[in-house]
């Protein structure tokens, strides 16, 4: 997302790097050309773009070509229509049915296929959806963050951040990117729900203090 603000600190440094180190264990067992993806879901102001952007600096430093993207991004509805349009048919329907998801997967698809691909970028200071030609050819690791990413079928990799918008609530008006008032509160609180049904699919989970735990799956 163009001018978004990430507020990166010594946690989420040292959380990328518990993360990276386990990432390269899991890199290791794949051939040297396999597409990896790596999925972050978390709350609102849990830390995610920090996450993922601390992570891709250390995949880097490793020699790894390495490529962000942003699921907000993919709603349907723009930021500047989103909440009316969320007022006008009620805050039920708020949730992963508001990202496009046929865009989201074909775009998915093109990175594991090392293809050229036009991806939505929001801009946040227009709040315009803008378009983004992105070459996937000589990207060997994505990283997807966002509210629903650990949904995509293709993941590798499943981070969950345990945090909830109770507790990131300065992080989330550091950041300005939305209203806090009644309706947003909301909005939040659905989005929780939706998130809590989705942490039984994460491989790791960054608990509220930032230390990584690694699920151990039945």
């Amino acid at each position: 997302m163009l001018g978004d603000v990430l507020l990166i600190n010594d946690l989420h440094k040292k959380a990328a790097e518990s993360i990276y180190e386990y990432l390269l264990k899991k890199i290791s067992l794949h051939r040297k050309s396999y597409r990896f993806i790596v999925a972050i879901s978390g709350e609102s102001g849990a830390g995610k773009s920090e996450l993922s952007h601390s992570l891709a600096l250390l995949l880097k430093k490793e020699g790894k070509r390495v490529k962000v993207l942003h699921t907000d991004n993919y709603y349907k509805v723009s930021p500047n229509l989103r909440n009316g349009w969320r007022k006008k048919n009620g805050i039920n329907h708020v949730g992963a049915t508001e990202y496009d998801w046929k865009l989201l997967n074909r775009n998915i698809k093109e990175f594991k296929e090392g293809r050229e691909a036009l991806m939505p970028c929001v801009d946040i200071v227009s709040k315009q959806i803008d378009k983004l030609i992105t070459d996937f050819s000589e990207i060997d690791i994505l990283v997807v963050d966002g509210l629903y990413a650990i949904k995509i079928k293709a993941v590798d990799l499943r981070v969950y951040i345990d945090l909830t918008y109770h507790d990131t609530k300065k992080n989330q008006s550091a950041r300005g990117k939305e209203a806090n008032d009644e309706f947003r509160f909301q909005v939040l609180e659905m989005e929780h729900q939706n998130l809590l049904k989705l942490k039984p699919q994460a491989d790791l989970i960054v608990n509220k203090d930032y230390q990584i735990e690694e699920v151990q799956k039945a």
